[in-house]
């Protein structure tokens, strides 16, 4: 079951990396809070989905590989990303609203639950190193 969660969040955040990168200005449009932020910046966006596509890829990597340290390094992004959403939603006033609610669901338990499942991952043995 581990695995199949962790190849949900690899297509996750290649999901969220394909349509930051193609469509960036319907991104900004329709994820809730993006706007609030600031003006759209397509370089910005774009540079953010590539990101995320280098973690769906060393993850995945780490999957196919049974790479613990490529599938905790895939991780690393989306939690820092989410340690950065937690500081905004302390800025915002702690609001339990849908911004807070997207956050959540989108951002933080994808982020938190990649990493603890990538360190719960078993290493790989000597003989393959």
């Amino acid at each position: 079951m581990t695995r199949i969660i962790q190849w949900v969040l690899v297509g996750w955040f290649l999901m969220l990396a394909v349509w930051m990168f193609l469509n960036p200005m319907t991104w900004y449009q329709i994820t809730p809070g993006v706007k609030e932020m600031g003006p759209f910046n397509m370089h910005f966006v774009m540079d953010i989905g590539l990101v995320f596509f280098a973690s769906a890829a060393a993850m995945a990597y780490g999957l196919f590989r049974q790479d613990k340290t490529a599938i905790v390094c895939g991780a690393f992004w989306p939690v820092l990303h989410a340690i950065f959403h937690i500081f905004i939603w302390f800025q915002r006033g702690v609001p339990f609203d849908l911004i807070a609610f997207s956050n959540l669901f989108g951002i933080q338990l994808p982020a938190w639950t990649a990493l603890f499942l990538a360190f719960k991952h078993p290493t790989r043995s000597a003989q393959y190193a």
